[in-house]
């Protein structure tokens, strides 16, 4: 049994989808950021550095396995299932680089564009203009990439996983916003949709239920 601990947020919800997707047993428990409950010293215990999510495999080797971090727990969940991750060679690395991409690139940039956007206390236009043109940039990438294949790194893995919940809530804003950066967005959009049929990501993308 996993313990997932995470909230209605797109890098919580990429583990409840990767969780979904294998079928591993789990319990997802809220830590509600509205009430700053990733401060309390329980949680602080599981994830040091006060973000969801994080997970308690009650079933790791030698004993229950704490992870903090989206991706390093995309990739556990990945290595214990033999799933959604190549165990070697040049299709790994691929799977490795796209979700590297999301962690350091389109996650962080898009973040940013919605707090300056929506919750700053003082609307900045340069700081509104610079993350959202910095996120069109990088989902012009996206559908660049998804051009001639049907996943982010040609057989569908955890870096698609990782990057849909955050540009399935963002594309249609920031295409938008910078249609002049972005284009069309055709092949991006044709992704979202058919990740978005798959029963697991339907199912992950609820978790948890508040």
């Amino acid at each position: 049994m996993i313990d997932l601990y995470t909230w209605t947020t797109p890098n919580g919800r990429k583990v409840s989808v990767m969780l979904e997707e294998t079928g591993l047993p789990y319990t997802a428990h809220t830590v509600d950021l509205t009430k700053e409950e990733q401060f309390k010293p329980d949680f602080l215990k599981i994830s040091p550095n006060n973000r969801i999510p994080a997970i308690v495999d009650q079933d790791g080797e030698g004993g229950p396995v704490s992870v903090f971090e989206s991706g390093a727990i995309l990739i556990y969940l990945a290595e214990k299932t033999g799933e959604f991750l190549p165990a070697s060679g040049p299709q790994r690395a691929k799977v490795l680089e796209w979700l590297m991409w999301q962690m350091g690139g389109i996650g962080p940039m898009m973040g940013q564009a919605s707090h300056f956007a929506n919750s700053a206390p003082e609307q900045i236009p340069y700081a509104i203009d610079r993350y959202i043109s910095e996120s069109a940039r990088l989902i012009g990438i996206l559908d660049k990439q998804l051009q001639d294949r049907e996943f982010v790194a040609d057989e569908y893995s955890i870096a698609d996983m990782a990057i849909y919940p955050w540009v399935s809530v963002g594309f249609d804003i920031i295409r938008g916003a910078k249609p002049d950066i972005v284009g069309d967005g055709a092949n991006c959009e044709r992704w979202i949709k058919a990740l978005a049929a798959r029963p697991a990501v339907e199912k992950g993308m609820a978790v948890p239920q508040v």
